[in-house]
């Protein structure tokens, strides 16, 4: 199975109540009704465990069960508008693939 990490900072101008209230209202639940997805969660960040500021404001976990039918999924146009929707508020994303080891 493939995990995909996403790290991101919302843009300067986002809202952050406004990013949450989607990404509960909108992401999460289209993403986790795709077929390749089996687990989706977002977390906020909260500090380093040494103290400070994390590098980045939110992460996304994705445990995705088939790459290939994710792309297939993704191209959808329920997950093309999602995708818009996070773009105006993700300023340069990472999406990290992973796997176990």
């Amino acid at each position: 199975m493939t995990k995909i990490i996403v790290l991101f900072n919302l843009h300067p101008d986002a809202d952050k109540h406004v990013y949450e209230d989607w990404a509960r209202t909108t992401d999460l639940p289209v993403a986790r009704k795709l077929p390749s997805i089996d687990k989706f969660e977002v977390f906020r960040t909260t500090g380093l465990l040494d103290g400070g500021e994390a590098p980045y404001q939110y992460i996304e976990v994705l445990e995705v069960n088939d790459l290939e039918q994710l792309g297939v999924d993704a191209s959808s146009d329920a997950m093309q508008k999602v995708a818009a929707e996070f773009a105006s508020f993700a300023a340069n994303p990472q999406f990290i693939l992973t796997e176990s080891l």
